[in-house]
């Protein structure tokens, strides 16, 4: 058994934040999108909760290797992976759509809300979360580094965000503590560039939760 006094501070603090909040009533989810450093979150929030349900909006044009890499982790960390993905296949929306859009082209937002925000819904209303865990950090984008650690959700649920404040060299310090793979063929179509947001972060109202601990 690891004693607390090895294990660096920020992860203390995070295991800390996340055993907080689990110990509130209430279902609790875990999303991922198996992109480079998924393993950290996944790890850190099954040390804590064996089975919370892992929600992934698979878009179906993920990478050969990111598919591998979800599979290694289902198996590696014996997630309780919950999979949600569009009500039509890839092969049926080219056929009749053409490619994803540009985030210029008029198509654009109502792609994105195909291939991932309507099945983000459909795993919410299905789940009925009170607390959703995410691995978003402030480095990601400009939008998220204006985020709060626990803020409430438009759609009503509590949104935790135990890494906001770690920075790429924290989370490879974490793999590499803790022997885990990482995957780098990640590829999210909608978001053609870099620090863009697709929309699941950003709902009408995202209001900072007070907490007397938080990372």
């Amino acid at each position: 058994m690891e004693m607390m006094s090895e294990v660096p501070l920020l992860e203390q603090q995070a295991r800390a934040f996340i055993r907080q909040e689990l110990a509130s009533t209430g279902t609790s989810i875990v999303t991922s999108n198996f992109r480079p450093f998924a393993a950290v979150m996944l790890h850190l929030m099954t040390r804590e909760q064996a089975d919370i349900p892992v929600v992934w909006m698979d878009s179906g044009y993920n990478t050969a290797e990111t598919y591998r890499y979800a599979e290694q982790l289902r198996q590696r960390l014996s997630l309780n992976l919950q999979v949600y993905t569009p009500r039509r296949t890839r092969a049926q929306r080219e056929a009749l759509d053409g490619p994803p859009p540009g985030r210029d082209s008029p198509r654009f937002e109502d792609f994105v809300r195909e291939i991932k925000l309507e099945p983000f819904d459909r795993a919410l209303a299905a789940l009925r979360p009170k607390r959703w865990f995410t691995g978003v950090r402030a480095q990601d984008s400009a939008e998220r580094a204006q985020m709060s650690a626990i803020s409430q959700d438009a759609r009503g649920v509590l949104k935790i965000a135990p890494l906001l404040a770690w920075t790429s060299r924290d989370l490879h310090q974490y793999l590499q503590r803790y022997d885990l793979p990482n995957n780098w063929e990640y590829v999210d179509p909608s978001k053609p560039v870099a620090n863009q947001e697709c929309g699941l972060h950003l709902t009408p109202v995202d209001a900072a939760v007070s907490r007397a601990e938080t990372p």
